[in-house]
């Protein structure tokens, strides 16, 4: 990279692009560390990662953007040694400014310029969200195949099965009475399971228009406070510069309330925290299935608790039918989430430790904008 870049400098005509415009074009972050690991210069995207200004940045020493323990500072050495680049892939950063993220790591030395170095910061999990939706996506299929079974070979039995128990009833004695209501009780339970996953077999095209996702968050909020999240502390950090979404307002309510009703039942009684985010992050495209276009996803969602984090042993099955960690859960509200969320073209992608799990959900934007609801 850094002959590249001293090719630019010295030799590109006056009338191309210059190099720091180059840089601020790419979406991986990039910092220009010194001899003495100070930053001296960062792009766009690095400003972005680490949600501060290029102003305070330059100057600054990396120890204070990251903890003396993170391999990049080992990377920086053997680039420095060796005077070759060096990577490493699948390196944790969790620091208040990141956030906790799954990065690639590339390190190459300045040879005009002993003990300095480039650091080139690319977030893995970009590529695995668009891989992992894919997943959630054959997971609403299989359900919506199961829908369809169940609503046919299921309901019309429970059908005649409750209207003979309530034959029975009319001549039973009083003792038994208790029974025929129990079997009538457990087939009126199975048909509105089968009603809930009737929606996944619904292949109607979705509705969409230009929505306005903060009014969308202010409503489930409501809901949420009014009901199922009144002993909860809500914060919001929201970009009032967003786009609108290109999407369904009711079913994104219904997204972003099965969302926020799950972090409310992980978070703790005492002290249980939900916060809601919004924010525009560029780069991130996803192809659409059977076509050469591409759907740019830059408006993101998120909702975070406080809660102990999502079991370890349940995590690559989370958006798959029937898996839930509550003992009265149908399991089905994230697989209808994950469905939802692929009709808009989007992808859902979750972090979970230890008092902090956060849901993104990565949606489109309008692209002429519109009228919002």
């Amino acid at each position: 990279m850094s002959k590249r870049l001293a090719f630019l400098r010295h030799r590109a005509p006056a009338t191309q692009v210059d190099t720091a415009s180059i840089l601020n074009a790419l979406g991986t972050a990039v910092l220009v560390v010194d001899d003495g690991c100070t930053i001296q210069q960062v792009n766009t995207a690095a400003e972005n990662l680490f949600e501060s200004s290029a102003i305070h940045l330059s100057g600054a020493p990396l120890g204070e953007l990251l903890p003396t323990d993170c391999p990049l500072f080992g990377l920086i050495e053997q680039a420095r040694s060796g005077l070759t680049s060096v990577s490493e892939y699948g390196v944790f950063l969790d620091t208040p400014r990141t956030g906790h993220r799954t990065m690639d790591i590339q390190v190459s030395p300045l040879v005009e310029m002993s003990g300095w170095v480039v650091v080139s910061l690319h977030e893995q999990s970009i590529a695995l969200k668009i891989g992992q939706q894919l997943t959630h996506r054959n997971s609403a299929r299989s359900v919506t195949a199961m829908a369809a079974i169940l609503a046919h070979e299921v309901k019309n039995p429970l059908s005649g099965i409750r209207g003979a128990a309530q034959l029975l009833e009319q001549s039973c004695q009083a003792d038994d009475r208790a029974l025929t209501q129990l079997i009538c009780d457990e087939a009126d339970r199975i048909v509105a399971l089968v009603n809930r996953m009737e929606v996944f077999s619904d292949e109607r095209p979705i509705e969409r228009e230009a929505v306005n996702i903060h009014r969308v968050l202010e409503h489930v909020r409501r809901i949420a406070q009014a009901g199922f999240g009144r002993h909860l502390r809500f914060v919001e950090h929201y970009d009032p510069s967003l786009p609108h979404v290109f999407g369904n307002r009711d079913q994104l309510i219904q997204v972003f309330l099965n969302l926020v009703k799950n972090a409310a039942e992980a978070a703790p009684a005492d002290g249980g925290e939900v916060v809601l985010s919004t924010g525009y992050q560029h780069g991130v495209r996803l192809a659409v299935p059977g076509s050469d276009s591409r759907m740019h996803l830059p408006l993101v969602v998120s909702v975070q608790d406080n809660g102990p984090g999502i079991p370890e042993d349940l995590r690559g099955q989370l958006f798959d039918p029937f898996v839930t960690t509550k003992s009265s859960g149908t399991g089905l509200g994230l697989a209808l989430v994950a469905k939802i969320v692929g009709d808009h073209g989007g992808v859902i992608e979750f972090d979970s430790h230890p008092r902090r799990t956060v849901f993104r959900v990565m949606l489109p934007m309008v692209q002429n904008e519109e009228i919002s609801r």
